[in-house]
Formats: structure tokens, C-alpha cells, sequence
């Protein structure tokens, strides 16, 4: 008798975790609760994928849209990462996971940019996983950087236009060198990709959850892993 086949698992993982400020209002609390509450979910939802063979993790951390919000809940969010990098970069270091930021790191206050900056210098030569936050953010933004910079050398006579190809778009990003994700999972229920990945997500595999991202957990992410070795691939070709 011949053995079931193991399902695959995603190279990539990529997360929208949303629910924080629901989770929060919920118990009657502030915003901020729900996501400190949340830092608890990405440390539970890290080490799940380190044990299930993932590879890659993009987590949607800020994105440039969050400016927005108020001035007390942004700060308390710039300090919780802090306090988070401070918190698990020892567990980095003993799982050799490799820390990566992806947005307009400019935007973030000098401290944050400073403490950032250092863990992923020093977690760059890891190689058994990669944590990838995406801070200040935005999928359209990334793509007007992108063509910032083509257009730069097209001016300069470095590159033709008529060459531009989506491999070049590709090599402009953010994280060029980061496969695309196999899989996207958003929280809460909510059914849109809010300006998440728009370039890499083309080909994703979409898994939508009502858990609010404070009571996601390893179990979660192994339904959405589950999930994931159901579906068939095709890319376009018919079978």
C-alpha cells in the first residue's frame, strides 16, 4: 500500500494581522492592549513556522495608511516594537532567524530605525528562517519606490525602457532576493488585501480567518497550513 503524499508546506507565509483594536474594545480596554496582546500571537505564530518547515514570514506590522491614527496609540506602537526586538532577539540568535524590515523605514522614529537596523545586522548571516516585518508599508507605495528607481536609470542611461521587464519591477522592490508568498493569511474576517503584497500576492494561495490576531495561535496557523496543501496550484494552465 502505497503511503498518502505529505502536503506540501508554503516557502512563504505571508500575515494581515488584523483584530487588535476589536480585540481590545471587546474586553472594554484600550487599543494598545490589543496589541501587546497581539506581540504574544507573532512570538506563538514565529516559532510555528519554524517547526513546520516555513522558510519565509512577512508579518504586516504598520502600514503607511497608520500614520493616521492617533498620536497616543502610534506611539505606544513604536515603543511596543521596540520592547518586542528587545524582548525576543536572544530567540533569533539561538534559532538563527534572520530579521528583515521591508517599507519607508525613514518614516519611523530615529530609536526604532536604530534598534531595527542593529537586529538585522545582526541576524544577517542566519539562514533557517526569515522574519520579515513590513513597517510603514504600503503595497503601492512599494511600487512607486520601485519605479522611482527604474526611472532613475532609464534617465541615466543605464537601462532602456522598452527592456523593462516584470523581472526588472521585481529586482526594484523592497526584499528582491524573497521568494513570493505561497500562502496569505489575514485575520478577523476581513476580506480585502488593504494594500498588503500587491505585486508579490498575485499568485497566493488566500486564507481568511475570523480569530482576531490577539487569539491566534499555533493551531491557527496549522489550519491555514492545512488548508493550503488542499489547494491545487495551477497558475494559469488548465490542470
Amino acid at each position: 500500500m502505497n503511503e498518502a503524499a505529505t502536503p506540501p508546506v508554503p516557502r512563504h507565509i505571508a500575515i494581515i494581522m488584523d483584530g487588535n483594536g476589536r480585540w481590545a474594545q471587546q474586553r472594554g480596554w484600550p487599543r494598545i492592549k490589543g496589541h501587546e496582546a497581539g506581540a504574544d500571537s507573532v512570538r506563538a505564530v514565529v516559532r510555528a513556522c519554524r517547526d513546520a518547515g516555513v522558510e519565509y514570514l512577512t508579518l504586516y506590522a504598520f502600514s503607511v495608511e497608520n500614520w493616521v491614527r492617533p498620536r497616543d496609540e502610534i506611539g505606544g506602537l513604536m515603543r511596543l516594537l521596540q520592547y518586542f526586538l528587545e524582548r525576543n532577539e536572544d530567540e533569533l540568535h539561538e534559532h538563527e532567524i534572520r530579521l528583515r524590515v521591508i517599507g519607508r523605514l525613514k518614516d519611523l522614529p530615529a530609536p526604532v530605525r536604530q534598534r531595527l537596523r542593529k537586529v538585522e545586522k545582526a541576524t544577517q548571516a542566519y539562514t533557517r528562517g526569515n522574519l520579515i516585518l513590513a513597517l510603514s508599508y504600503g503595497g503601492r507605495t512599494e511600487l512607486v519606490d520601485a519605479t522611482r528607481k527604474i526611472a532613475a536609470k532609464v534617465e541615466a542611461g543605464k537601462l532602456k525602457a522598452k527592456s523593462v521587464t516584470e523581472e526588472t519591477i521585481s529586482a526594484h522592490l523592497y526584499a528582491p532576493d524573497v521568494p513570493d508568498p505561497d500562502l496569505m493569511v489575514r485575520t478577523s474576517g476581513e476580506m480585502r488585501l488593504s494594500n498588503f503584497l500587491l505585486w508579490q500576492l498575485s499568485y497566493a494561495e488566500l486564507y481568511v480567518t475570523d480569530v482576531l490576531w490577539p487569539d491566534f495561535r499555533e493551531a491557527d496557523l496549522q489550519a491555514a497550513i492545512n488548508a493550503y496543501g488542499q489547494r491545487h496550484r495551477r497558475y494559469g494552465a488548465v490542470s
